[in-house]
């Protein structure tokens, strides 16, 4: 791994861009370059003319998904997906003009504001599509997108049922079937993706031979973008992979999508500066507990980040952080706000207020991954990125100077 490049520091940067500072010394960094790269790379193996509608849901795995949608809107997505119709309405109220795909239910009072701001639904349940049917009509109508169960057990129609439910729907001038999806349940596992795909092939004969049109289908996910095959269909919906991480039970495979996972740039670092650094003597105590106690002399950082912010707490004593681009243990017990680094061993003068330090990301030739934390949490990258709470600030920006920042409150006067 080749060293990373230096640029001016946070508060350089904005004040150059005429941009207030931060709240405070923890913050996110986006990298929108990265982000647009990855959505190329993504297309490539989807294959030609297959829409790519990244997953943004869950404020886009914690990256921000306002600044992400519009990022990705810029870069020629086709669409985006979410869970929920607040998220989507957060979408169309800040000008993100792309289609939608709500991937839950949505209840029945909002409905109308589905329609109104060309939010397509899912329908998944035989109780609650019977109360979509039973809705007032209304122009123009809804788009409805038919979920598959074929075997992840966790929503969507039975194969057997899905024909009529689709045929009952096309009836009606008020809503529109508009596509047809399933959700994969371990793409890296061949044999039970092939099992999947049978069954949602034969659903989709079976609408067929109900006499309904056929909607756009689409399968393909980050896992099986990434991984043995494709099941594009006529669309594809990557999650983790836009924001330039590997799904984990691909990270470290030998298979036939690894030079395209290699291709991919994380887009999300955590960044920040100490608000103390302090002398201490041997026997003294960190944080709560205490968890950890010095054995010697010791120098120790606070940071003000700590699982309110999404670190959490079970990485007490497990996480390091980089700074000089050396590593340096995380100690004592994770507070709200804040956590402990032990920076004694730091060569040069005494690190002090002014060091950058990185959570997530890169120093020199030091790299610390969501997948790095997720196996010391014994847990999934997704839960790393998507725990980043809305109160961290976050900076956008790209090679062509782009800076913009989101935080809880702008500055008064």
């Amino acid at each position: 791994m080749t060293g990373q490049p230096i640029k001016p520091s946070i508060e350089a940067r904005l004040t150059t861009a005429g941009l207030p500072p931060l709240p405070r010394t923890a913050w996110l960094e986006l990298d929108l370059d990265a982000l647009t790269a990855n959505l190329a790379t993504l297309r490539t193996l989807a294959g030609p003319g297959v829409p790519i509608r990244p997953v943004v849901k869950a404020d886009a795995y914690g990256h921000g998904a306002v600044p992400i949608a519009a990022a990705l809107e810029a870069a020629g997505a086709d669409g985006l997906c979410v869970a929920t119709i607040d998220e989507a309405l957060e979408l169309r109220q800040a000008g993100v003009g792309l289609p939608i795909l709500v991937l839950y239910p949505v209840p029945g009072p909002w409905l109308d504001a589905a329609r109104e701001h060309a939010i397509d639904v899912t329908a998944g349940d035989p109780v609650l599509v019977e109360r979509l049917l039973a809705a007032p009509d209304g122009a123009p109508p809804l788009g409805v997108q038919l979920e598959i169960e074929t075997g992840l057990g966790r929503g969507g129609f039975p194969i057997d049922a899905v024909a009529g439910i689709a045929a009952r729907l096309a009836e009606r001038a008020s809503l529109r079937v508009s596509g047809l999806w399933t959700h994969l349940q371990a793409p890296e596992d061949r044999p039970l993706t092939e099992r999947q795909v049978e069954r949602f092939e034969a659903a989709i004969e079976a609408i067929a031979a109900a006499g309904v049109t056929l909607p756009p289908r689409h399968v393909a996910a980050s896992g099986s973008l990434l991984g043995e095959a494709v099941a594009a269909y006529d669309a594809a919906r990557p999650g983790l992979s836009i924001y330039g991480i590997v799904p984990d039970p691909l990270d470290g495979d030998e298979g036939t999508g690894r030079a395209a996972r290699a291709d991919l740039q994380p887009v999300l670092s955590l960044h920040a500066r100490p608000v103390r650094v302090v002398d201490l003597p041997a026997g003294w105590g960190i944080s709560y507990g205490p968890s950890f106690t010095t054995e010697r002399p010791s120098r120790i950082a606070t940071l003000p980040i700590g699982y309110g912010d999404g670190w959490a707490r079970s990485l007490s004593n497990r996480a390091e952080a980089l700074v000089r681009g050396r590593r340096v243990p995380i100690v004592g017990t994770v507070a709200m706000d804040a956590i402990m680094v032990d920076v004694t061993d730091v060569p040069g003068p005494p690190v002090g207020v002014d060091d950058l330090f990185t959570l997530i990301g890169a120093q020199g030739n030091q790299r610390i991954a969501a997948h790095d934390l997720a196996r010391t949490r014994t847990t999934i990258s997704w839960e790393i990125v998507t725990a980043m709470s809305r109160r961290l600030p976050r900076v956008y920006h790209s090679a062509a100077g782009s800076l913009s920042v989101r935080y809880l409150a702008q500055r008064s006067g």
